[in-house]
């Protein structure tokens, strides 16, 4: 880990509230563009768009600006990728992470592919909680939609991190029409067996061609119907650092159902975050491209109140919506791997 000045130049003292009176308190923050599997929905066909080394910011620019959202209101982080546990010196860095007085949430989302070698480093870097991907219960689909024959360690993994007293794991599924939508009632049932957050996640049509395929949608309406036979789904009480998902619970199930509506229902108007790239550009929203670059002026030796102006402008320019709807095209550029989900 590098030494980084651990000095403020003073901040306004102003909180990132965007236009509708959000207050925007979370921050996702992509590590790495790369991965070690290849999503259907997520990687696409082009290999050659990898970010450089170079181009990566380095952790304790991460650290710095993470110091100055925190100023600003910042409370709340979630890391991802790529896949952030393929990162060289990562561990080290949640624990810097979590050394940052304001932050009162952080977690990580993971595919689980290194979980299982890695869960004690991650819960020693006060690490509390964590989300990982697993579309399906089938180890044919698993190979099938991410490119590579891991189930097996994701499982493991996914029970390393339950037994090491995790809590709660989120496990991710992406609904896939044609593709694993015949598994959810199998998916839905691991909330009995174990205290899991089960999300169902809708496929969200952003990219380039090879991964926006408007016919893989499935949307939340349907996945209920179609788990119903499992009972009655009870609303669970919102508490106050949950995300977008629409929580419920099946009566005598020890974990929870949860539902991303990015696209059925959205959430918008509920929305409390900004995303951090790889490559260091501020986005205001997943499913918009906009976004300010704050490598740039990072790296020419800009003061921290030069680099809160970007997140204020960010926040100013925060849309009141997405604007992709069901059954229309995806107007989302920006890779989802690049972003960071």
């Amino acid at each position: 880990m590098h030494n980084y000045n651990k000095s403020l130049i003073s901040l306004p003292d102003i909180k990132l509230i965007d236009r509708y009176k959000r207050c925007l308190n979370y921050l996702r923050i992509s590590i790495t563009d790369r991965c070690n599997l290849r999503c259907i929905y997520c990687v696409s066909d082009d290999l050659d768009k990898r970010l450089f080394h170079k181009e990566i910011l380095r952790y304790e620019e991460i650290l710095r600006l993470v110091r100055i959202g925190v100023r600003l209101g910042i409370s709340k982080i979630r890391i991802t990728g790529g896949e952030p546990l393929i990162r060289k010196g990562v561990f080290d860095f949640l624990k810097e992470l979590g050394n940052i007085k304001g932050i009162e949430d952080i977690s990580i989302t993971t595919n689980g592919v290194l979980l299982k070698d890695n869960v004690e480093k991650i819960k020693s870097a006060g690490i509390k909680r964590i989300n990982i991907s697993m579309d399906t219960l089938s180890r044919k689909k698993y190979r099938e939609i991410t490119g590579h024959d891991m189930f097996d360690q994701v499982w493991e993994g996914i029970k390393a991190a339950h037994d090491a007293g995790f809590d709660p794991i989120k496990i991710n599924a992406v609904v896939l029409n044609g593709i694993n939508d015949d598994e959810l009632i199998d998916i839905a049932r691991l909330s009995f067996s174990y205290p899991f957050h089960i999300r169902f996640i809708e496929y969200m049509p952003i990219g380039s061609p090879s991964v926006n395929n408007i016919s893989k949608q499935l949307l939340t309406p349907e996945i209920k119907e179609r788990i119903k036979e499992l009972g009655e789904l009870i609303p669970v009480k919102r508490g106050f650092n949950d995300g977008p998902a629409r929580r419920y619970k099946f009566k005598g199930a020890k974990g929870e159902i949860g539902f991303i509506t990015a696209i059925s229902c959205d959430f918008c108007s509920q929305c409390n975050r900004l995303r951090l790239t790889a490559s260091g550009k501020l986005r205001a929203c997943l499913l918009s491209d906009y976004q300010e670059d704050l490598k740039g002026p990072l790296r020419k030796g800009c003061l921290d109140s030069d680099l809160a102006d970007v997140f204020l402008k960010v926040a100013k320019n925060k849309p009141a919506s997405h604007n992709i709807a069901s059954h229309q095209p995806g107007e989302v550029a920006g890779q989802m791997s690049a972003i960071g989900g």
